[in-house]
């Protein structure tokens, strides 16, 4: 959709409509559990590092004590074998099995002890936090997110301009935003032109339909914190009319 807005010398500038949308970091737990403790509420504000829930580790523990007693077996079978040897009354090969039994459950114990600690989900960016999927005495499922971060780095304004535009972008570009009551001299600069063309409406290709063609344009806003996801927006190919404003929107 095509936006107009007032020039220097009073004649409509192309301007194009978007929307704003934004790259999440989804954070979801290895295995099931069911939701202890949630620390975090949409809207919330965190750092990278922070404790955003916890899960029951119940199962986890359990695997982490029978290792463990596993682990004291190998480790006594490991040490006669060693007796043995140095008294001449065992062999190599025994000494030699009991040292691959003992690593083998030092290995699981490991395991065991890691999977206890990522029972806790921490933040892996800073950022909001834009959704909760799963509270407190809910129970999810392997790597299904509890949560979702929006880091302002992640935020994207989209939008299509027609076939005979294109040669006007270039990665790198600077373009104009506006929408409904934000901030003035809004920006954005364009890190990715499809290559790929789109049809808007969908109509059979020919020649005479070519100026039907468009191709997404999205770009980083400079002051992302000045928009709002599923926001729409005006966006203009000239940066420096930021001092017009737009007289009126063709939708």
């Amino acid at each position: 959709m095509v936006a107009a807005l007032t020039g220097c010398q009073g004649k409509p500038e192309p301007g194009f409509q978007g929307w704003v949308e934004a790259d999440m970091i989804f954070v979801s737990p290895d295995e099931f559990g069911r939701v202890t403790k949630l620390n975090v509420r949409e809207g919330d504000e965190v750092k990278a590092g922070e404790l955003l829930y916890t899960l029951d580790d119940d199962l986890q523990q359990a695997d982490l004590n029978q290792n463990k007693a596993t682990l004291a077996n190998a480790q006594q079978t490991y040490d006669r074998a060693a007796q043995l040897r140095n008294t001449g009354a065992g062999t190599q090969a025994a000494l030699d099995a009991a040292v691959s039994a003992l690593r083998v459950e030092q290995a699981k114990v490991k395991t065991s002890e890691t999977r206890l600690t990522r029972r806790e989900g921490f933040a892996p960016v800073a950022g909001t936090v834009q959704q909760i999927y799963f509270r407190e005495g809910e129970t999810v499922g392997a790597q299904r997110p509890v949560l979702s971060i929006m880091p302002p780095g992640n935020m994207k304004i989209r939008f299509f301009v027609p076939e005979t535009e294109l040669p006007k972008l270039a990665i790198g570009e600077e373009v104009r935003v506006t929408c409904d009551n934000c901030a003035p001299d809004l920006t954005a600069r364009i890190y990715f032109i499809a290559t790929q063309a789109e049809y808007t409406p969908p109509v059979i290709y020919s020649l005479d339909e070519r100026h039907k063609l468009v191709y997404l344009i999205q770009a980083r806003p400079s002051r992302p914190d000045a928009l709002r996801v599923g926001q729409p927006i005006s966006v203009y190919l000239n940066p420096k009319a930021s001092s017009k404003t737009p007289v009126a929107e063709q939708r």
